[in-house]
């Protein structure tokens, strides 16, 4: 016991938090995440029954509140405890904002972010119908949001993308983490992602933090938007330049194929085949296929 209070005195502050105020909790995240979904998709989530009429609305305004109340908690627990910049003593605590800016930021986003859903309804409608176009095995839009992996991690994207530049940033990462590991599917919540998105299988695919992926994109299981290799640690320098490729309008891209690089664009229309490994911009309307371990244009 002795050594390992010694070892929260020490070195690694950024590793640990005695005292002072409580940082975000992952299972009240996951609540949150719920309670968003479930105004998404009324029904769906919670299997609830939803009234509809005059009791709807008394209905919904608690669940607003209590969302609400959650969320703020959490954006607030975040944003008190995240550093503003690196520290020049690496074991120097993290030195957040002040409680009063934390909770009027948290409040702030937290308006924000339910005054958007409306929005966001619709930008899921195109996902779901998206997936019906996409897939023949899909039987109707309830199987879609009840089912499928895909969907749930577009979904979940959507709630955290907003997050993340209303000016949050714990909280939607760990949105998306926690999809990640419920889907397999790892979206960077700082991605940018257009309208009629649909992920067929999902598992194993990786989507960066300055991807740009254009409208009626779809992609398989496996697929990797990444980075090139870049300086690590306090060498990497300013962490927001676009390291992740640009994906336009209506592109495929077939299972485990890789993309990679910020100056890569996959032009309007093209295909990509499964198990590429591309690292330079494809002409719209190209078709590429792996042939021998090599990219071919069949």
């Amino acid at each position: 016991m002795d050594r390992l209070i010694h070892s929260y005195t020490t070195c690694g502050a950024d590793y640990h938090r005695l005292g002072g105020h409580e940082l975000p909790s992952p299972p009240e995240v996951a609540l949150v995440l719920e309670g968003l979904r479930d105004l998404l998709f009324p029904g769906f989530v919670s299997g609830a029954l939803v009234p509809a009429g005059a009791e709807l609305r008394a209905v919904l305004g608690s669940r607003l509140d209590e969302l609400a109340g959650r969320l703020r908690t959490q954006l607030y627990r975040g944003l008190r405890q995240r550093r503003e910049a690196p520290e020049a003593d690496p074991c120097a605590p993290p030195a957040g904002m002040s409680a009063d800016a934390a909770a009027a930021e948290a409040e702030r986003i937290t308006v924000a972010t339910l005054g958007r859903l409306p929005e966001l309804r619709s930008a899921l409608a195109l996902d779901v119908a998206a997936a019906y176009d996409g897939d023949p095995a899909a039987s109707g839009a309830d199987e879609i949001i009840f089912a499928y992996p895909g969907l749930y991690a577009i979904s979940v994207f959507r709630v955290a993308n907003l997050l993340w530049r209303e000016g949050a940033h714990i909280i939607p990462r760990m949105m998306t983490e926690h999809a990640h590991q419920r889907t397999g599917v790892d979206i960077h919540p700082g991605a940018s992602i257009g309208e009629s998105f649909f992920i067929d299988h999902g598992t194993g695919i990786v989507i960066g933090e300055t991807t740009v992926i254009g409208r009626r994109v779809r992609i398989y299981q496996g697929v990797t938007l990444g980075a090139l290799s870049l300086p690590q640690g306090r060498a990497r320098g300013f962490s927001g330049q676009k390291r992740h490729p640009t994906i336009e309008d209506e592109v495929i891209i077939y299972a485990n194929a890789t993309i990679l690089g910020g100056d890569t664009v996959i032009g309007r229309g093209a295909v990509i085949g499964g198990n590429a490994w591309i690292t330079k911009s494809v002409a719209p309307g190209t078709k590429l296929s792996m042939e021998n371990g090599r990219v071919g244009s069949p």
